[in-house]
């Protein structure tokens, strides 16, 4: 078979004034990049169509045997497509973190794709950039303030730059300040980190949008007392710098349906969903909008429901849950030869999807289809016995097969997902608000993670006692942890049960509108495996490889 690559450099694209006018969007609310790319106006604020619906795409704990979850979003919404219906996707922006390092490009695979691939997964319209100009920008301000007299009394600086790249040796670092001030200890983040990135992707309106700018809590001054970003006068400027970034990004599968990708954080160090604004603009346009949520249900879901959800009065229609019999057969212990026939490996990784299952249908109450990301090895007979595994829990498994056969090898899961839409949907999120800091992560961790116990480090309980006491108490969690595991440990596989889940810190996002509370040996700024994917790239006469 092609490589992706190859399927991505023949494919025949569309104008991309073409792509948007299939779902009804004028001239006048596109703004092109070119002849394949283009931003559009954006639509947010109960603007979605009566009858439209959403459906959210998870997946079960990644493994390296890969689940394909970008794939079968793409693979549905072609299906979607051939059937006659009108839709559209609404997926995250790459990091040129994950491009470089381990995992390389993010738009997709085989024959379910999205393009121009390369220009997506490098600097497409230039969001990333922005994102991180901005979040600099500030923490230039800040400095700048300090160094000018610091009439704000600053006392603690909070606020962190930033940097689209894995990169280690940013996790501490000094900021001298020309001498006027002692050098302080600063730990960078990867711009899919960064507060503003989630700000973008949580805002529905550019008004909002300098609300939770200016809301940013960003130092604090001798008193203790905090200060945010409008203390700095700097809301404006991060508009100016952010104008472009808020409009969502418009592209094309390579079957031609229209592709909503805006926003990019990382769903095991933020809260990794798409813009809520990209969302909605879809919806407005679109009769069926898939969209998805970083790494497995127990993170990217989660955040989706008690985050994104919450905060946009979104409620899915329906829910798709990845899986392939090769992650399954890691889940369960298996390390070599995952092609090969072996019912028990997937018997015993099973625990991991049945409890992905169990949080969806039965703890946010949503209607749920297995979807198995079929492979050429993947015999008849496990994949029925994968089917007998989930029937108990009253949960079709479908195989679609997106990778070889782009929509065409989507449309059984879509004439499923499609009737699992008509059911009556109602959202039950894991907590309320007025929970307190330390119920609403000791629900997380017990009832998604399967938690026996929550240990607060020190640290962790003496800020989790100050923020109880302030105004922000309200706000939702975002937990950041490894993605490998339902625990705070990665080599604790499948469903791991007895295990205490440890807290070490917890910092306020204010104009995000969350805590993200780290847990276990979590970090904001990821590093570069022995071989990253930076070493495989190259270009030669404007065409690129390695990249994919």
């Amino acid at each position: 078979m092609k490589t992706d690559f190859e399927i991505a450099r023949a494919a025949k694209l569309q104008p991309i004034d073409s792509i948007a006018k299939k779902i009804g969007i004028k001239s006048n609310d596109l703004f092109c990049y070119g002849k394949y790319m283009a931003k559009a106006a954006p639509k947010a604020q109960n603007t979605a169509k009566k009858n439209s619906k959403l459906i959210l795409v998870t997946a079960i704990n990644p493994t390296k045997a890969g689940e394909g979850k970008t794939t079968i979003s793409i693979g549905l919404a072609d299906a979607l497509t051939l059937n006659g219906h009108k839709a559209a996707l609404a997926l995250r922006e790459p990091s040129l973190g994950p491009v470089f390092g381990t995992k390389g490009g993010a738009a997709g695979g085989g024959y379910a794709q999205i393009a121009p691939m390369d220009d997506i997964n490098l600097h497409f319209t230039g969001d990333m950039h922005a994102i991180t100009s901005a979040n600099n920008l500030l923490a230039a301000l800040i400095d700048n303030h300090i160094y000018w007299g610091n009439e704000l009394a600053v006392e603690k600086v909070l606020w962190r730059r930033c940097i689209d790249m894995n990169d280690r040796a940013l996790r501490v670092a000094y900021v001298e300040n020309a001498g006027k001030v002692p050098p302080r200890e600063e730990n960078f983040t990867i711009t899919a980190a960064s507060e503003i990135m989630a700000v973008l992707c949580l805002c529905d309106s550019e008004e909002d949008l300098k609300n939770r700018l200016g809301a940013m809590v960003v130092a604090e001054d001798k008193n203790g007392k905090y200060l945010t970003a409008k203390d700095f006068n700097a809301v404006g400027a991060l508009m100016v710098t952010l104008k472009d970034a808020l409009k969502p990004n418009l592209v094309q599968t390579l079957e031609g349906t229209p592709a909503f990708v805006h926003g990019g954080p990382f769903a095991n160090i933020a809260h990794g969903c798409n813009s809520i604004i990209a969302t909605k603009t879809a919806l407005s346009y679109a009769d069926f909008v898939i969209t998805e949520a970083g790494f497995g249900a127990d993170l990217g879901a989660e955040k989706f429901f008690d985050i994104k959800c919450r905060t946009a009065g979104l409620t899915p229609d329906a829910v798709v849950i990845v899986a392939t019999l090769r992650a399954l057969k890691a889940l369960g212990g298996k390390q070599e030869n995952l092609g090969e026939r072996d019912l028990e490996s997937i018997k015993k990784g099973f625990p991991n999807l049945q409890k992905h299952i169990e949080n969806i249908t039965k703890g946010f109450k949503l209607p749920c289809v297995v979807a198995l990301n079929q492979f050429a090895l993947d015999s008849e007979e496990e994949i029925g016995e994968l089917a007998a595994l989930c029937k108990p829990l009253g949960v079709e498994v479908v195989a679609a097969e997106s990778f070889a056969n782009g929509g065409k090898g989507g449309i059984k899961l879509t004439q499923t997902v499609v009737e699992k839409t008509k059911q009556k949907s109602m959202l039950q999120y894991c907590y309320e608000l007025t929970d307190s800091l330390q119920q609403k992560i000791e629900k997380v961790a017990t009832k998604i993670y399967g938690a026996k116990a929550v240990e607060f480090l020190p640290l962790a309980k003496k800020v989790l006692d100050e923020f109880q006491k302030t105004s922000y108490a309200h706000l939702p969690i975002c937990i950041a942890k490894t993605q490998y595991s339902l625990s705070d440990n990665p080599n604790l596989l499948g469903k791991p049960t007895d295990f205490v889940f440890s807290i070490k810190d917890i910092q306020l996002r204010a104009g995000a509108g969350f805590f993200v509370v780290l847990a276990g040996d979590i970090l904001l700024m990821p590093g570069l495996g022995k071989k990253p994917n930076a070493e495989n790239i190259d270009v030669k006469n404007g065409v690129i490889s390695g990249l994919f």
